[in-house]
């Protein structure tokens, strides 16, 4: 018994710290083998239908687990809140004002910019993807509080409901689609998996306390269920790669602007936190993202090319988190 659950631990450790590498060989893996086997092509569109239902619930189950785990009274406001919001919300602003721009002007500007218009939209998902539910792990881990980064989300969540429905309509119009129409079918499809689970949450801790105990207990159910989702997440940025017809320069060029919103926001986080001695916490809430709904939202909302953003900076975060651990165990 001792043995097994020994063996238990070690291969519970080695997914952990292996899983990045995992999910993205397994779901890249699992679409590129599909399109090897022309007798299962068939059944191509309902697969494609299971993995798009599945992955809105497993988002949710996601979020509601982690907002189990902090009690209300936990949560406060800090000045950095603020801080990170605006620069989240204005730099997505911003770009959406552009393509939007571009969208309806003649200019030769213009012209350049939608004929780059996939690396602005890579940007504006990775600027506005919300916080990553893994964030308060890390950030427990380096030292930080939990409970401002949980409240950072919440916060994050609330906007990115309201801006992503607010903005899509503009970046992509449909014929016969008035903007109050197109909102609310996005703010149908965005609200439950961002603000609902922390209502669900909060309603089940005062309702139901034996079943909230046994969520929260169970601290390893939301890794599982966040595998799933990145293997899933990383099938559907496969498929728009493999159907894009892109260039490897235009991959390439994804990549870098991911990597350059990481490092952007990574940095940006320590300077808002630092007046408030939430260096540690700001900087990973602006930083580490929920790549996983981010390529969701690319491939469900935008040019599913975009989703492809949320993998590179899924990879970009992760580094980064990898060598914030090192030092700080070093340390």
């Amino acid at each position: 018994m001792y043995f097994r659950k020994q063996m238990q631990g070690r291969l519970l450790k080695f997914l952990k710290d292996w899983m990045l590498v995992i999910g993205m060989i397994s779901g890249a893996g699992v679409y590129l083998i599909y399109t090897k086997i022309p007798h299962i092509h068939t059944a191509g569109p309902v697969l494609e239908s299971i993995c798009r239902h599945a992955q809105p619930i497993l988002l949710f189950l996601m979020l509601f687990i982690s907002f189990s785990r902090i009690e209300p009274r936990q949560l406060v406001f800090k000045r950095w809140h603020i801080r990170n919001l605006l620069i989240q919300m204005l730099a997505f602003i911003a770009i959406s004002a552009i393509v939007i721009w571009a969208m309806h002007s003649n200019t030769v500007s213009a012209a350049w910019v939608i004929r780059h218009r996939i690396f602005f939209e890579s940007a504006m998902l990775c600027m506005i993807c919300p916080t990553a539910t893994a964030c308060a792990v890390v950030t427990g881990k380096l030292g930080g509080d939990m409970a401002q980064v949980v409240m950072y989300t919440i916060i994050i969540n609330l906007a990115v409901s309201v801006a992503v429905p607010l903005t899509v309509p503009l970046l992509y119009p449909q014929a016969g689609i008035s903007f109050s129409s197109a909102f609310c079918r996005i703010l149908a499809k965005v609200f439950p998996l961002l603000i609902l689970p922390c209502l669900t949450a909060w309603a089940v801790r005062w309702l139901m306390p034996a079943f909230h105990d046994w969520v929260s207990s169970k601290m390893n159910l939301s890794f599982y269920l966040w595998a799933v989702s990145l293997t899933i997440a990383i099938l559907m940025s496969t498929r728009a790669i493999y159907h894009s017809g892109c260039s490897l320069l235009t991959l390439v060029g994804v990549a870098l602007v991911s990597m350059l919103c990481c490092i952007f926001q990574f940095t940006a986080g320590r300077l808002t936190g630092n007046s408030d001695g939430s260096r540690i916490e700001a900087s990973q809430s602006l930083g580490q993202k929920n790549t996983v709904f981010g390529i969701w939202m690319g491939y469900t909302f935008w040019n599913p090319l975009v989703s492809v953003a949320g993998g590179f900076y899924t990879i970009w975060h992760n580094i980064h988190n990898t060598r914030q651990l090192y030092k700080w165990k070093a340390d």
